[in-house]
């Protein structure tokens, strides 16, 4: 005969409590249920394993061979799913007390991170901080998809009404371009001298920080002449290099490309950008997520 395989794990735990107890009544009590509910339960069990597992007369209570054969097995399976729901136990207490901090590119701003980790780590001591890079075709640096539980980000961001935010720095928007371009010798540079430079433009899966960043909105409806799409600090810095077009870049990220080759000049004529600590909004009540939040306002000054 082939046992069925849907027992549950209820059910041996039934069947073991009155194998260990000899006794319905006394098993039924360290169960928290009634004595009939259990008998019935483990008739039940009998039923579906085709045999019988005890003896019941007016002597009492005893296992039959087939109970005796299974008590081990039985014993088994409800010590390794004890140690499996433990182990599933163990993953949550660690989701609950680890804070994944999402990141396109690392926010340098004098050591920004650092302190922030430092003082959220004095408020939360049993936390676990990990940082998440993520590629610039995701502006959410990980919230989307829930892979951050919080993120440095660029606003504005994508279906903005999902998140919450605290602005982390507001910052003068440069224009990045190689050394040898006739606008380098500038040292300060007009918006309207840009508008008809190829511009290097983020991933169309950015959306609207793709139109920021071309800033769209101080071109008049004109729309800009695109060089080559970027996804990373490197390919900015190789694009700049190789001539492929101009960027604007954030004055406290100027330092990434800046390298040999590169040079970066103030823009009259665009506002700011803002470089921001978001969060998703169901989110914002989380201890770890309004704790660390709480840590960049203090830090930031917002």
């Amino acid at each position: 005969m082939v046992m069925t395989t849907d027992v549950h794990v209820r059910d041996l735990r039934y069947f073991l409590a009155v194998a260990e107890e000899l006794h319905f009544t006394r098993a039924a009590e360290r169960l928290y249920v009634s004595q009939p509910a259990l008998s019935k339960q483990v008739r039940a069990l009998e039923r579906q394993l085709g045999v019988e597992l005890f003896r019941r007369d007016r002597h009492g209570v005893a296992l039959t061979g087939a109970g005796a054969a299974l008590l081990p097995y039985a014993r088994r399976v409800l010590d390794t799913w004890a140690e499996g729901a433990a182990a599933v136990e163990a993953v949550r207490a660690a989701q609950r007390s680890t804070l994944a901090v999402g990141m396109s590119t690392s926010p340098g701003r004098g050591g920004l991170l650092p302190a922030i980790r430092s003082r959220f780590m004095a408020e939360h001591p049993a936390a676990t901080v990990r940082l998440r890079q993520v590629s610039w075709e995701d502006p959410s640096a990980g919230l989307a998809d829930g892979s951050a539980d919080v993120a440095f980000v660029w606003l504005p961001l994508p279906d903005a009404d999902r998140y919450a935010w605290t602005v982390v720095a507001e910052e003068p928007r440069l224009v990045a371009l190689p050394d040898t371009h006739p606008l380098a010798a500038r040292t300060e540079v007009a918006f309207a001298d840009l508008a008809d430079e190829p511009f290097l433009a983020l991933p169309p899966g950015s959306g609207p920080l793709r139109d920021y960043w071309l800033a769209l909105e101080e071109r008049g409806g004109r729309p800009p002449r695109i060089g080559a799409e970027i996804a990373s600090t490197e390919e900015t810095y190789e694009a700049l290099v190789g001539g492929l077009g101009i960027c604007l870049v954030a004055s406290g990220n100027a330092p990434l490309i800046t390298l040999g080759g590169v040079v970066t000049r103030p823009v009259r004529g665009i506002g700011p950008s803002r470089y921001a600590l978001a969060w998703r909004r169901e989110d914002g009540q989380r201890p770890l997520v309004r704790g660390y939040a709480e840590a960049c306002r203090s830090v930031a000054g917002a």
